[in-house]
């Protein structure tokens, strides 16, 4: 059965605008993102992979350019799990 954050996903692929803060954070974190609370925004880093990162503000609707940054980061996790797997 596909986990909450992976029906999100495909949600947000198929529409990328009204999504809101909370959304991403769902995301974020099902997909294994540690989150750490700004002022104004949330920064997300990946635990294994500190480079995959990204910063979301808290106000909805959020921007585009929030969800296709989300969206990009999720599908570099899944494959660098794939190629981490693979070995």
């Amino acid at each position: 059965m596909a986990s909450a954050a992976e029906k999100l996903f495909e949600r947000m692929r198929l529409s990328k605008a009204d999504w809101g803060a909370d959304d991403l954070h769902t995301l974020y974190v099902g997909f294994g993102f540690d989150c750490e609370q700004g002022s104004k925004h949330t920064l997300y880093i990946h635990p294994v992979w500190h480079d995959l990162r990204a910063t979301v503000g808290r106000h909805s609707p959020l921007a585009i350019g929030y969800v296709t940054t989300a969206l990009k980061l999720v599908r570099e996790v899944r494959a660098r799990e794939e190629r981490k797997n693979a070995r």
